[in-house]
């Protein structure tokens, strides 16, 4: 029995990040990962059952990398919007210096390879972000409108101010960043 090796995992995690940007989840075979990562499509099944497989623990990682990085250097002490606008800026940036894995988890929730259990953990993963959304409806400062559609507001018009970016070429600079902030927090204050 060959003894698995967290280089490989990472260059295994690397070629699909790439292969979905490049074709998306669908048109990605265990091939074409194998001969990205630079393996034999044999060791990839060491590695992995099959593709769900990989894919489920991909999204997982990918999940569990990004909610740290929001919640990085974020004081819970702190007053609700600058606390918040901490992690907003966390999140825009996190996905512009890793705009494949940005695009691999966007196609993974709207995906059928995501299994019920992945949901959950992803789902578990994000209970830090709904106890801010919480936090600042208890405080009356944001809309007190249901979690999730403040969420998929807040997430979504984020998704296509990255996309904007990464595909015009422009740059992002402090200001418009600010200004993409001051946009989203006039539309979900209370």
């Amino acid at each position: 029995m060959k003894l698995k090796d967290d280089k490989k995992y990472a260059r295994i995690f690397r070629a699909v990040l790439k292969l979905v940007a490049k074709k998306g989840l669908a048109g990605m075979t265990m091939g074409d990962i194998s001969k990205e990562a630079g393996i034999a499509t044999g060791t990839l099944y060491v590695y992995f059952d099959n593709k769900d497989a990989l894919i489920n623990a991909l999204f997982a990682a990918c999940r569990e990398n990004s909610v740290a990085v929001s919640f990085r250097d974020y004081d819970p002490q702190a007053p609700f919007k600058p606390g918040f606008r901490h992690i907003w800026m966390n999140i825009l940036r996190y996905r512009l210096q890793h705009f494949e894995e940005f695009i691999f988890l966007e196609q993974c929730y709207h995906s059928p390879y995501i299994t019920a259990a992945t949901r959950e953990k992803a789902r578990q993963l994000a209970e830090p972000f709904y106890a801010l959304i919480a936090r600042g409806q208890a405080e009356q400062l944001i809309k007190n409108v249901e979690k999730d559609l403040l969420i998929t507001f807040i997430i979504g018009s984020m998704n296509e101010l990255v996309k904007q970016i990464h595909y015009s070429g422009a740059a992002l600079t402090k200001a418009r960043m600010s200004t993409t902030f001051d946009l989203c927090w006039d539309a979900i204050k209370a």
